[in-house]
């Protein structure tokens, strides 16, 4: 009976079992974002994959679930409930949106479910702590705060705003207006399209109007594609700024030679570097793959590093794998470093990190930090 009750059956919470620990996740897997956030997704696998492959951890498997839920609040929310209430998972991992992570927290902290690395750097869910949510990647504030600061650096200071008009892209002007009325460089104006019905033609001749040297992008995916097109359409020629969630790949493929000189804000260490411990991991295991053409990208690393961390959490919980041991198990870790890249845990902070590097696209499509 001691052997027995040694560690799998002392598990108790929904979504640890003798043999496995599920974890699930709502995000936007189609649409304009859908493509990177399959990224995310395939770079978390990838790491639980070889998890797996050594036994788990304390003998528990990870199942992993992601649902679409085409970047609507209300459908994150149902698919979240149904995650929990249904498929009993442990942890609801990498939710895709701040307005999204907004809506799906209370029926999490009701039920005492773990929220794990939602993608999205938004302050609003970092100002009031919550002991079920902890963060990964860095805040929005820290992107926003490191672009104006080199544009206040390189002498732009005729910077406008675009950005998509809703939760996510509002955020993204907030933080932008607050960073720059710091360094007392407002804004000259701001430019933002309907994501559901956009007027990208619109949109840039009111950009024209205002011949920004600079613009500050508050979008990702093919909206900011579009938008840069529609620029280039024009008289306009700024240089273009844009946040993290700016995946690189997307832009490249969408926008050709367009993409060249854009500068991005990157929140995870450049996975061209493999001297870097956790670059040389990630790139070791997608070449040791089952898909021989798996090409590195940006965002599938970031989904890896979320899921490292992940992992790092249970195993610091221990064998008796519940809520309450996992909260203790990640505020008692402390710093978390993976070369530049630090995250740190704590009773009073679940902020994670705060590393933001500004990273140019070069000839090839690729980024030069």
């Amino acid at each position: 009976m001691l052997a027995f009750g040694s560690t799998s059956a002392q598990a108790v919470d929904a979504g640890v079992t003798d043999s496995e620990i599920r974890i699930g996740a709502s995000a936007v897997l189609s649409g304009p974002l859908g493509p990177q956030t399959l990224a995310y997704g395939a770079g978390a696998k990838l790491y639980f994959d070889s998890v797996n492959a050594k036994g788990g951890v304390n003998g528990r498997k990870i199942v992993y679930t992601q649902v679409d839920d085409g970047f609507d609040v209300a459908r994150s929310v149902q698919n979240s409930k149904k995650l929990i209430e249904a498929d009993k998972v442990f942890v609801l991992f990498q939710p895709t949106g701040t307005s999204h992570t907004l809506a799906l927290l209370p029926l999490a902290t009701e039920s005492k479910t773990i929220v794990f690395g939602p993608v999205t750097g938004a302050t609003a869910l970092r100002e009031t702590p919550n002991r079920y949510l902890f963060h990964v990647r860095a805040s929005y504030g820290d992107e926003a705060q490191r672009i104006v600061q080199q544009l206040r650096q390189m002498g732009t200071t005729q910077v406008a705003m675009f950005y998509q008009d809703d939760g996510f892209g509002k955020t993204l002007l907030a933080q932008v207006k607050q960073a720059a009325e710091a360094l007392k460089m407002p804004l000259i104006a701001e430019v933002k399209v309907d994501p559901k019905n956009p007027d990208f033609k619109a949109a840039a001749e009111q950009l024209e109007k205002a011949m920004p040297k600079a613009i500050i992008m508050g979008t990702a995916g093919g909206t900011f594609s579009s938008l840069v097109k529609a620029v280039y359409a024009t008289s306009l020629r700024p240089n273009i700024y844009g946040f993290s969630l700016a995946n690189v790949d997307t832009l490249s493929k969408d926008l050709g030679p367009q993409a060249r000189n854009i500068v991005l804000a990157q929140i995870m260490p450049s996975i061209r570097n493999p001297s870097t411990p956790i670059v040389s991991e990630y790139l070791g295991l997608l070449a040791a793959g089952k898909d021989a053409k798996a090409t590195p990208s940006s965002a599938q690393f970031e989904g890896f590093v979320h899921a490292k961390l992940l992992v790092q959490g249970f195993k610091a919980a221990g064998p008796r794998l519940t809520t309450e041991s996992f909260i203790k198990g990640m505020e008692g870790m402390g710093e978390v470093r993976y070369d530049k890249f630090i995250a740190r845990y704590t009773p009073q902070s679940h902020n994670g990190a705060s590393y933001v590097e500004l990273a140019i696209v070069n000839n090839a499509g690729e980024l030069r930090y």
